[in-house]
């Protein structure tokens, strides 16, 4: 499952450690999915009873520990990073080093109202509170929280991309820079440990065709029907172009893609530029296998990269409750 580490303007955790949070997230899953997988191949009804009353929230964790040990985990966030790039061992060391401190923080429970009746119905409930899970860690920190517009919570195509692909994909659903004091959206943003992939997606209606040029608008044909559409290639190329900046002011040398992804039509574009892909019902299968089988760690460039494309990210957030200083009167 992709990792959310930034949707819209919210408020991230992962914008606060960018090495820490990923490794994490990887070992929780796989750590409760054994406990949870476990139990149920045994019968163990604990895990499978009316758990409604409980609320998941892994924050609520946090709030139980006294002050000074939930600070102790970001007191080394202060810390300059060294000029020199690091080798990316060294950055899991201090990983392994903060979650020793925070052993306990950010637990993820799952909560069944039922026994699932086969393993793969069980993946599916697990991955919709994993879904839940992501949604919390991209909108929240332990002094910050954003609130979430609903829709998202709902949003297939947000969901396609946390579900659909492997652990060590970063996200970056919608998000907004902040670009000489102004904000602008742009196209989703993946950094897989082999490259970025700038995603514009192109879904309507099933088996539409989609007509290109490089007009400002293309034209869509369904059921005899045709109809003007902004082309998407517009807003993909200025992502692209925010990426590639923010990389070359930060020395980072990682491949940028670009793609139009349409997994319920086709793509008609004889002279589309050559640096994009055009990925539709013909090719999409082949493509979709390619990226999910893409079994490589998380590495370091890719952490460098996420860390610097967060940087420029708007974040609009207030302060919890908790963490509000009473007046000196």
């Amino acid at each position: 499952m992709g990792q959310l580490i930034k949707l819209q303007d919210y408020v991230s955790r992962y914008e606060q450690n960018i090495y820490l949070y990923p490794s994490r997230y990887v070992r929780l899953k796989k750590q409760h999915w054994v406990k949870l997988k476990d139990a149920w191949e045994s019968n163990d009804d604990s895990f499978f009873t009316d758990q409604s009353h409980q609320d998941t929230s892994d924050w609520l964790e946090e709030e139980k520990k006294p002050l000074m040990d939930k600070l102790k985990g970001f007191w080394k966030l202060g810390r300059k990073e060294e000029e020199e790039e690091v080798p990316f061992h060294s950055e899991l060391d201090q990983v392994n080093e903060e979650e020793s401190h925070e052993e306990g923080s950010f637990q993820f429970e799952t909560s069944f109202t039922f026994r699932p009746d086969t393993e793969e119905e069980l993946k599916h409930h697990y991955l919709d509170q994993l879904f839940r899970f992501q949604m919390k860690w991209a909108s929240s920190t332990l002094t910050e929280k954003s609130f979430v517009d609903k829709q998202f919570y709902y949003d297939e195509r947000l969901k396609f991309f946390l579900q659909r692909f492997p652990d060590t994909f970063l996200i970056l659903y919608s998000p907004l820079f902040l670009l000489k004091k102004a904000p602008v959206e742009v196209e989703t943003i993946i950094l897989s440990p082999t490259g970025v992939w700038c995603i514009s997606m192109l879904e309507e209606e099933d088996s539409s065709v989609y007509i290109g040029s490089k007009e400002r608008f293309w034209v869509k044909r369904v059921n005899g029907q045709e109809k003007k559409i902004l082309n998407p290639l517009l807003a993909l190329n200025r992502t692209a172009k925010i990426v590639q900046q923010i990389f070359r002011m930060n020395d980072i040398d990682f491949p940028i893609h670009k793609a139009v992804l349409c997994r319920n039509g086709y793509i008609d574009h004889p002279a589309a530029p050559f640096d994009i892909q055009l990925i539709e019902k013909r090719n999409y299968d082949e493509w979709f296998k390619n990226m999910r089988n893409l079994r490589s760690p998380l590495k370091h460039v890719q952490l460098k990269g996420a860390q610097a494309l967060l940087q420029y990210c708007q974040t609009v957030s207030i302060r919890r409750l908790e963490w509000e200083l009473p007046d000196e009167n």
